[in-house]
């Protein structure tokens, strides 16, 4: 992709500092148009801490975050946090963030698979329906950029394939661009165009090929955790229909 083409947003030389510590220092961060980008990282990296400032919702202590003007977002959190008490069904749930469209509820819920739990209690859904359930939110505004905090998060291997399947043919389908977090080295890699290697700055960025063969990337997360990954590399049009095995993953952020 040229780079001549404006950025959909850029993180430069931003520093963090919440107290005395000190959480992300001299990243960088630049996602442009139908291109997905995955930052990965172990436990305390500040992965999400640098979708908050991507977002604009934590101010940096230093550096700049630019969108370009015009740029809608959709957001799709870590977690979602519900009363378990609180009766709320899928399409009341959607409808709180579509003006209750009926017609667009239904057609987002089909275009992520998920249109059989409709009138579903959403504290029923198994992980992998939760995920679209949310994903499907994410879609409301009709995105040029999608934020995806641990997308697969509390879903099992086969899932997880699905779910990174499914987020790559909504880039095709749609041409937005998608920037996520991911604490798994293996199936992401299938699903990337570039990822972004953090411990609260940058250690290593590029193409997976090319970060999992990087030594900054093989210290962190060890020799062993990449000799077991088989990392596809993407063709021309983007296919990401093979992935490898999954193995050992670290913590979350």
């Amino acid at each position: 992709m040229s780079n001549l083409v404006q950025p959909f947003l850029e993180v430069s030389a931003v520093d963090l500092i919440l107290g005395k510590r000190l959480l992300l220092e001299k990243v960088n961060l630049t996602v442009r148009p139908g291109e997905i980008l995955t930052v990965i990282g172990p436990n305390g990296a500040g992965k999400t801490t640098l979708l908050r400032v991507a977002l604009g919702l934590q101010k940096p202590t230093s550096g700049t975050v630019k969108q370009r003007p015009g740029l809608t977002v959709g957001y799709m959190p870590q977690r979602l946090h519900l009363d378990p008490t609180f009766p709320l069904t899928v399409k009341r749930f959607l409808a709180l963030a579509c003006n209750n469209d009926q017609i667009k509820i239904l057609s987002l819920l089909t275009e992520v698979g998920a249109a059989h739990v409709i009138d579903s209690a959403v504290e029923t859904l198994s992980g992998g329906e939760l995920q679209r359930v949310l994903l499907a939110r994410a879609l409301v505004r009709e995105p040029d950029l999608l934020v995806l905090d641990e997308p697969v998060q509390g879903v099992d291997v086969h899932g997880q394939v699905e779910l990174y399947q499914l987020i790559s043919r909504l880039r095709d389908q749609r041409g937005c661009a998608v920037l996520m977090v991911s604490h798994d080295l293996h199936l992401v890699m299938a699903a990337t165009d570039q990822v972004l290697c953090l411990n609260r700055h940058i250690c290593c960025s590029g193409t997976p090929d090319s970060v999992t063969n990087d030594p900054a990337f093989i210290e962190l997360f060890g020799s062993a955790a990449v000799q077991s990954m088989a990392v596809y590399v993407h063709d021309k049009d983007h296919h990401h229909d093979h992935c490898s095995t999954c193995g050992r993953r670290p913590a979350n952020d």
